[in-house]
């Protein structure tokens, strides 16, 4: 039920949970993030040696029977395993007590680009090998991207809207987004909002490989995703998880919620060019950061960091340059750029999210992570990136910026807490 909404009423983030190739946690990824680990390694899911990228950036030590009983554990689709533990950290961290809720009023809204493709693999396999009667009938639910979001629902009986967003590696940006828009329009006081995705088996390996999307540094895979560096060769694929809960201001006060960040932009545009490709002018990207800062009434000179896409494709970063050049002007040259795609690789619909989380620890606590592996300086990516240490810095906002297949583009800003009202709680 929409409620009469102060159309001044504020979103802001009072939870955040985290899996990712370094570290399940938010604390353990965030110090690792500013320590500049690295977490590319060689493949270890199944055998990759047919392939001509062997290299990934896979979740170490992820127990799911923390999170789940023993049968869920079991039967549940690694996405959805990662969904549920994310979002579990980030109830709790926001110390949302579901019992003296109105459940009607939380909604889910967690993307993944892909979905199960953990099951689709084991059941074509099974289809080929025995015949389709040996096909799961949880083949359909566990697969469908949309099943995160809907099980993290059922799990704690939340009632409010419930959706998915699936744009590719824009995914985690869009969805925090769009449940922003969702709070600010009355529907719901509180949603559970980010991206999830695990990637990494045989038949996205083959396809990225065969796009040549991928890195081929196999014999050096710490040094393999090297974004803004003019030796990089391509994206190393990895997986995760980041869940923010973001609520509306005034409820968020009401239960005196400890407030992270707020945000206060968001948009979204479109390239309508080429299905891999981003448009050759930066026009997209450049419109879609343009646009955050209209909404958020800011200028180029407030923005303290950016997050960048920041691949480590040769398209990308040459792109993602020239429309931050586009719409900061000189002051380009003087805005912290990073990557955390250079440490954990590139996690498809759930890097916009974990990278959001790191936009808003960098606010909390004035450190912005560094681009590791920046050794060679690509004349045509000539910002300030941030190369191999971490940097201590008074920040105020932070925009985090998402590009997909297909041409979507996102960006989000958040700004410090307490900053707008000037309590910096």
């Amino acid at each position: 039920m929409m409620r009469e909404r102060d159309p001044a009423e504020r979103v802001v983030v009072t939870g955040l949970g985290a899996i990712s190739p370094i570290g399940n946690d938010v604390e353990t990824f965030w110090r690792n993030a500013l320590s500049g680990k690295n977490g590319i390694g060689k493949i270890t899911f199944f055998d990759a040696s047919r392939f001509a990228c062997k290299i990934a950036g896979e979740v170490k030590d992820f127990d799911p029977s923390v999170f789940l009983d023993a049968k869920e554990a079991r039967r549940l689709t690694r996405f959805i395993q990662f969904a549920v533990a994310a979002s579990d950290m980030a109830i709790r961290n926001a110390c949302l007590d579901l019992e003296s809720e109105d459940r009607n009023r939380i909604g889910v809204l967690i993307g993944s680009g892909i979905g199960g493709l953990d099951i689709l693999t084991e059941n074509l396999r099974r289809l080929f090998s025995d015949g389709p009667d040996k096909v799961s009938p949880f083949l359909v639910p566990y697969m469908i991207p949309d099943m995160a979001s809907g099980y993290v629902s059922i799990r704690y009986n939340l009632k409010g809207p419930n959706s998915c967003v699936v744009t590719a590696c824009s995914t985690g940006a869009n969805a925090i987004g769009d449940a922003a828009a969702i709070i600010k329009r009355g529907e719901a006081d509180v949603m559970i909002a980010g991206g999830v995705e695990a990637p990494i088996v045989e038949i996205s390996l083959g396809g990225f490989s065969a796009a040549r999307a991928l890195s081929t540094r196999n014999d050096d895979p710490e040094h393999a995703s090297r974004p803004f560096d003019a030796k990089r060769d391509g994206f190393v694929m990895s997986e995760g998880a980041g869940i923010l809960v973001l609520e509306s201001l005034s409820h968020a006060r009401e239960r005196n919620a400890k407030i992270f960040a707020e945000v206060v932009g968001y948009a979204q545009t479109a390239d309508a060019f080429h299905i891999t490709q981003p448009e050759p002018s930066a026009d997209g990207a450049a419109r879609s950061m343009a646009l955050a800062m209209k909404y958020a009434s800011l200028n180029p000179e407030d923005i303290t960091y950016i997050n960048a896409h920041g691949t480590s494709t040769p398209y990308n970063d040459r792109l993602e340059t020239l429309a931050i050049k586009k719409v900061f002007g000189e002051h380009a040259y003087k805005v912290p750029i990073s990557s955390t795609k250079s440490m954990i690789g590139h996690s498809l619909g759930a890097a916009g999210a974990l990278e959001s989380i790191v936009c808003i620890k960098a606010l909390q606590e004035n450190w912005i992570p560094p681009t590791i592996n920046y050794e060679f300086p690509d004349p045509e990516c000539d910002l300030d990136y941030v190369p191999n240490k971490a940097r201590q810095t008074e920040m105020r906002f932070a925009m985090k910026n998402s590009f997909g297949f297909g041409g979507h583009n996102a960006t989000l800003i958040f700004a410090k807490a307490g900053l707008l009202d000037g309590t910096n709680d």
